[in-house]
């Protein structure tokens, strides 16, 4: 099969494409790319300035399509995400190096569209890089809310081998987190240090 062409494939014959639909990057306005591997690829070296621009295009293209990374396997469609006629498209796609050089069959969830491994690292790379900020942000934020606790236990008369002990601190936030959501006051800190007792926490660790 030629991947250019829009041509009816077994799902099973190929591989599944590893990021499901559902993953979105709102936010993905930038996108990683490894100028040092362009120059130096087969593609860039080889084809003309027209299939290197349309190259190009595709790569960025990609990242905004569903699921993210891939490209419809229809040259008709291809042509119009390219903003060329099809005429123009089948022209540099035909050349012995043409714009979906290294780019191959995958199967989304039984569709057939076009995925690339260079594409696929900057898509993964954006997704892990959004989890480990999202980690990162929510660890932060525990850290905060930890910190007015120990403020609070503090203001409150605890002692210092109270705020020390990270295992009660972590509990207790814990349970504030899940049964008193929302602006934290003077009688949340209370209520917790009163469950805390009556769960004998304190001295524990």
């Amino acid at each position: 099969m030629t991947a250019a062409r829009a041509t009816l494939v077994d799902a099973a014959a190929v591989l599944d494409y590893p990021i499901a639909r559902d993953q979105r990057l709102p936010s993905h306005y930038f996108t990683t790319f490894w100028h040092h591997r362009w120059l130096n690829s087969t593609l860039h070296l080889t084809a003309d300035m027209a299939v290197q621009g349309a190259a190009l295009n595709l790569f960025f293209i990609a990242q905004s399509q569903t699921p993210i990374g891939t490209l419809p396997d229809d040259d008709l469609i291809l042509s119009r995400l390219l903003r060329i006629d099809i005429t123009t498209w089948q022209d540099l796609r035909d050349r012995r190096i043409g714009p979906l050089h290294n780019w191959h069959p995958v199967n989304c969830d039984g569709e057939i569209r076009l995925g690339h491994p260079v594409v696929l690292e900057v898509v993964q790379d954006a997704l892990h890089r959004r989890e480990h900020n999202a980690v990162s942000k929510e660890s932060k934020a525990v850290y905060a809310r930890q910190q007015r606790l120990k403020d609070a236990l503090s203001a409150l008369g605890l002692g210092k081998d109270v705020l020390a002990d990270q295992v009660l601190i972590e509990r207790m936030e814990q349970w504030l987190t899940d049964n008193r959501p929302g602006r934290r006051t003077i009688q949340s800190y209370e209520a917790v240090v009163v469950h805390a007792q009556q769960q004998r926490w304190f001295g524990r660790s």
